[in-house]
């Protein structure tokens, strides 16, 4: 069963909500590490960090006004035409929901009109989210793109927009 959702952009009141989803889901896949997410300094700074041209977070927010997930993109450091889908995590209760479907495409249609390639890293233990990325078309790859300081990230993506 779908959930009831709209998605947005992020505003400063949605920060800590979305820090606490990424902490959580962190937690549940054993991602309490540097190198990833969790020691990111700007986490719960995304009103801020995504208010430029070049990159967007959006958050999908249920009828009753719960934040249910969120997903970034933004411009790969030392690349020229790569953007990074960045920090895209769901409630447990709005995964298998389609919640995620949603999130993903409104954020690859940004990306595609600014960028020409997607990149992504994640952990070998997100099973179910490998087998999301690839159901739209990211490949992996085996060597990191650009050092974005989640060395902690075993797994690599790559798509062509």
């Amino acid at each position: 069963m779908e959930l009831k959702y709209k998605i947005r952009e992020i505003e400063f009141r949605d920060n800590k909500e979305i820090e606490n989803i990424i902490r959580t889901c962190l937690i549940e896949f054993d991602g309490v590490k540097e190198g990833c997410a969790w020691s990111d300094p700007d986490l719960g700074r995304f009103s801020e960090i995504y208010n430029k041209p070049d990159r967007k977070y959006w958050v999908a927010e249920s009828e009753n006004g719960r934040i249910l997930g969120g997903v970034g993109i933004g411009p790969l450091d030392n690349t020229d035409k790569i953007c990074e889908l960045q920090k895209m995590y769901c409630i447990k209760e709005a995964r298998g929901k389609g919640v995620a479907h949603g999130l993903i495409k409104k954020a690859l249609a940004f990306a595609k009109t600014q960028y020409e390639k997607c990149y992504l890293e994640t952990f070998s233990n997100m099973v179910a989210a490998h087998k999301f990325y690839e159901k739209y078309d990211f490949y992996r790859i085996y060597e990191p793109i650009s050092n974005t300081g989640h060395f902690a990230c075993d797994v690599l993506y790559l798509k062509d927009l």
